[in-house]
């Protein structure tokens, strides 16, 4: 499992056993969403860029050293990487200290604004 430093953005391989505590982000994926060619050649003019910064900064706030951004972490030009990462999903989701959730058609709102019948929250997809 790769995951990104939030000390330096550099990525770094972990073995099953050696997985430190990290963050995850879930979110859709976009045509011009950044990848891990993109992340390796620092290439920041990806739309899929910010999100991954806010990523980075929520996890400093939350004291993580960790975090995992699919997009990022994952040689999706690798079948083999991508096939061995589809297939660890459930438990790499299950093993982390806490998710984030990038609701990309979701402008900010406040917590009632959410809750609202219909609200634009509710019909994210």
């Amino acid at each position: 499992m790769r995951l990104i430093n939030t000390q330096n953005f550099i990525i770094q391989e972990f073995f099953e056993s050696d997985i430190p505590r990290h963050a995850i982000l879930s979110h859709t994926w976009a045509p011009k969403g950044a990848t891990y060619q993109d992340w390796l050649y620092k290439i920041k003019a990806k739309s899929g860029y910010a999100k991954i910064i806010a990523t980075y900064f929520q996890a400093r706030q939350n004291k993580l050293d960790w975090i995992w951004v699919d997009t990022n972490c994952i040689d999706k030009t690798n079948s083999a990487e991508l096939s061995k990462a589809i297939n660890s999903m459930f438990r790499w989701y299950k093993e982390a200290s806490v998710y984030y959730v990038y609701l990309a058609d979701i402008p900010s709102a406040s917590i009632d604004q959410c809750k609202e019948t219909g609200s634009i929250f509710r019909n994210s997809r």
